[in-house]
This record gives C-alpha cells, sequence and structure tokens, in this order.
C-alpha cells in the first residue's frame, strides 16, 4: 500500500527518478540519528543535466524556478532512498540550501529558490516548511544553473 507522501507525489504529477550516483568522492546521504543530510542535487532528468547557464546572462528566472524544483525532487528521491522507501517517515523538511549560479547584476535569488521551497511545502504540507538558505554563485559544477542541498528529520 503507498503512503501518503507517494499518493502526494501522484496528484501532484511526479514520478521520482532513480537518485543520481555521486559525480566525486562524497555520499550522496549521511543519516545520523533522526537527521538525513542530502547532497547537493542539481538539476537532473534522464541522466542529463537540464539547465546549464547563469541567472541573467541567458537562464531565465522561470527556467531557474523550474530547475530548483526539479532539484527538489531529487533530493526527495535521495530521501526516499534513506528512509528504505517510505516516505512517510519524514517528520519535516528542516532546511534547504540553494545556489544560484548568476550574473553580479541577478538580484531575484530567493524568487529562483521557492522553486524548492514551494515544492517543498506542497508535497508534505506544514512539514515542509522550513529554514533556508539562498546564495548566488558565480558558477557550480558541471556548469548547473542551481543546485539544492537538504536536511530531513526522520522517524
Amino acid at each position: 500500500m503507498a503512503g501518503r507522501i507517494e499518493a502526494r507525489l501522484r496528484e501532484l504529477g511526479i514520478t521520482l527518478p532513480v537518485p543520481m550516483a555521486p559525480v566525486a568522492n562524497y555520499l550522496p546521504f549521511v543519516v545520523t540519528g533522526d537527521l538525513v543530510f542530502i547532497s547537493g542535487q542539481v538539476p537532473v532528468m534522464d541522466g542529463k543535466i537540464i539547465r546549464t547557464g547563469k541567472l541573467g546572462g541567458g537562464v531565465s528566472l522561470e527556467d531557474g524556478i523550474a530547475a530548483c524544483r526539479l532539484c527538489f525532487i531529487n533530493l526527495v528521491a535521495q530521501v526516499r532512498t534513506a528512509c528504505g522507501g517510505d516516505l512517510d517517515r519524514v517528520m519535516q523538511v528542516v532546511r534547504l540550501g540553494g545556489f544560484i549560479a548568476a550574473t553580479p547584476e541577478f538580484s531575484q535569488h530567493a524568487a529562483v529558490m521557492n522553486g524548492a521551497s514551494d515544492l517543498a511545502v506542497a508535497l508534505f504540507g506544514e512539514a515542509g516548511r522550513h529554514a533556508r538558505t539562498t546564495v548566488g554563485v558565480p558558477s557550480l559544477p558541471l556548469d548547473c544553473a542551481v543546485e539544492v542541498e537538504g536536511l530531513f528529520r526522520i522517524a
């Protein structure tokens, strides 16, 4: 029987991907006590990065928002693995950290990161409300436009 979060994913039209393997010397997640630290996820779909470049330099605000949303979907895929396949174990999205590759003039970082934050709340309800940091950076690995990391509390 599918849980309530899996049902909510279906309602939102989201199919979780197979979690991406690390591209360097790190773990995709670490579980310590009731916390799951998820390494930064990039906008990958079907094994391909779907958004490269910089916000304010060719990547539109809308594309940045969609890319952050995809990063959060990839975070959820990782946390599902960390929870042994049971997303109903997620008690709280504690914190999200967003990295936005942007030109120096770009100033809508928070709006871009809302792509991840809004989906966290849509999927987990009140448990999806979280603390957050959003940082503009000159570049990201593999020329990704955005990267999102997460901290989840699980049962």
